[in-house]
């Protein structure tokens, strides 16, 4: 036989295995029951840790009147406005309890979870569909995404919904229309809900690219894709205009590979070791596959790949991010988010690789076309197990009272319920950028705080043109009266890695107050100052 019709055997055969799915009904049953263990397993804990300075934000803005909320974007936070939106008609529904305002990202996580499993069901069997769906549930970054009142874990889910279009419009032939404007419109509602997210366009245009389903109709996604952008492009012209709100990643968070290779997806040394070893295996397998083909004479591409799917989601967004960054202050570890997903299907291949080991070269229906030796079943056992083992101690970890930031909120307004009597002064440590101020303990649960009167408020973050209180200094309300009749002022000032704020002890101290009692917390010391 010649190599070129070892090379057509080839491709016909490759063609074929890339799109060996799943059957639909167990694949969606599936789906569906993954999806609500991801639920289950983002919402289990989730009212144990405070709430921290950016959920405050959530919180805040969420509770105040549209008309006030519409007044603050137009100043600040313009690009989670949708997300704000969402979360003001949920608490309005579910009130705003920490579990509450959390529950939502579960929901996300279950969402993007039965979305991975769809996906991976479209090219692979069940099995591989399940072990996508667990790492993707249970994967450090998403579960983390899945209890916190952020966007974040809505935007993982809607680029999984979006790469799930994406497949289903390469297995379809004609036009496709209505699946086409579905493409816009999830990809609209993702960049109004991350701005980021706009980063997936060239990681899609990867896909679209290497897939020769999607290039034969590269017409249909460019036009899909310019109308999003296009009706996208107020909020990008906002986000340009609040840029200044970021500035401060550029001295927060450097650009390491600690951020890079753990924080950003895997948050514990012990399940970075573990992931990037089977993200390795799976780019190893994939390279031997592509040297394979291209011996036979074939082509690696002949149908879109997962690999290729997968891959690109995983690496063009941050990749592009990270390449920016030196220039412009853009990145925090929480901006992959949207492609956590893309790590754990990466895994999941990695997992496939090891299956493989030892096995022959035909006769699997599955994209690499190689068998399961009973050494390799052993080896993906182990690391699947592994996987799950080490995602539990993390996940509770995130749990914790004091896992978000540091922050004590919960000690703070249960401490100040117990102890403060009415005529009591507070004042809060206003010496810390806004999202790590002590009042946020207040302002996110005021119900504590009705016994004490807040002796440096200013203008309230209801009227604010910002999400956060104004506040006066102490001298400036001291020559207000505002002292005046106080005799007890309790100060929660912040403490952060072990250094301890003194924000205003020497203005109360001027005052005629003297520290009689010390509280140190996790996250904050609370003091007792009497007259």
């Amino acid at each position: 036989m010649t190599s070129s019709a070892v090379g057509t055997a080839s491709e016909r055969s490759l063609s074929a295995q890339a799109w060996a799915t799943a059957d639909t009904r167990r694949l969606g049953l599936w789906a569906g029951l993954l999806g609500l263990f991801a639920v289950a397993a983002s919402a289990t804990g989730s009212w144990i840790p405070s709430l921290w300075g950016d959920e405050a934000a959530s919180l805040m803005s969420a509770t105040r009147p549209l008309p006030s909320l519409w007044h603050m974007l137009s100043y600040v936070d313009a690009v989670h406005g949708l997300y704000y939106l969402g979360l003001h008609a949920w608490i309005d529904v579910f009130g705003p309890s920490p579990f509450s305002i959390r529950f939502p990202s579960a929901l996300a996580i279950g969402v993007c979870t039965a979305a991975v499993v769809w996906l991976c069901g479209r090219f692979e069997g069940i099995r591989f569909a399940v072990v996508a769906g667990v790492f993707t549930a249970l994967e450090p970054r998403l579960i983390f995404a899945g209890e916190e009142a952020r966007s974040y874990a809505i935007g993982a889910a809607l680029a999984a919904v979006l790469i799930v279009i994406l497949v289903e419009l390469a297995r379809r032939p004609g036009t496709a229309i209505g699946w086409w404007i579905g493409y816009a419109a999830v990809l609209t509602v993702s960049i109004w809900t991350f701005l980021y997210f706009a980063l997936m366009v060239p990681a899609v245009l990867v896909v679209v690219l290497l897939s020769p389903e999607l290039r034969r109709r590269w017409r249909a996604w460019a036009v899909s894709t310019g109308i999003a952008l296009v009706l996208s492009a107020p909020l990008a012209w906002f986000g340009f205009l609040q840029r200044r709100q970021i500035a401060f990643l550029a001295v927060r968070e450097s650009v390491t590979a600690e951020v890079v290779l753990k924080n950003m997806w895997f948050q514990e040394w012990w399940f970075t070791a573990l992931a990037w070893a089977l993200i390795v295996v799976a780019v190893v397998a994939l390279v031997r596959e592509v040297v394979r083909i291209r011996r036979t004479g074939g082509r690696f591409a002949t149908a879109m790949r997962l690999e290729i799917v997968a891959l690109s989601w995983m690496l063009v967004p941050m990749g592009l991010l990270l390449a920016v960054t030196p220039f412009m202050a853009v990145y925090t570890a929480r901006y992959g988010t949207f492609s956590a997903p893309a790590v754990a299907i990466v895994m999941a291949l990695g997992v496939r690789g090891l299956a493989r080991i030892g096995g022959g070269s035909r006769g699997a229906a599955s994209s690499g076309g190689a068998q399961t030796s009973c050494r390799g079943a052993w080896l993906a056992g182990i690391a699947i197990a592994a996987v799950v083992i080490a995602a539990v101690p993390v996940a509770v970890l995130q749990r914790t009272p004091y896992a978000k930031n540091q922050s004590d909120w919960n000690d703070i307004s249960a401490f100040i319920r117990a102890n403060a009597e009415p005529g009591d002064g507070i004042v809060f440590d206003d010496g810390a950028r806004p999202s790590q101020r002590t009042r946020l303990a207040k302002a996110t649960d005021p119900a504590s705080f009705r016994v004490v009167t807040d002796l440096l408020l200013k203008t309230p973050y209801q009227r604010s043109y910002t999400w956060y209180d104004q506040t006066y200094g102490i001298p400036r309300a001291a020559g207000m009266g505002r002292f005046d009749g106080v005799d007890r002022v309790w100060v929660v000032e912040l403490s952060f890695e072990g250094v301890e704020d003194t924000w205003g002890l020497s203005d109360l101290r001027a005052l005629g107050y003297r520290e009689t009692r010390r509280v140190v917390g996790a996250g904050s010391v609370i003091l007792l100052y009497e007259r």
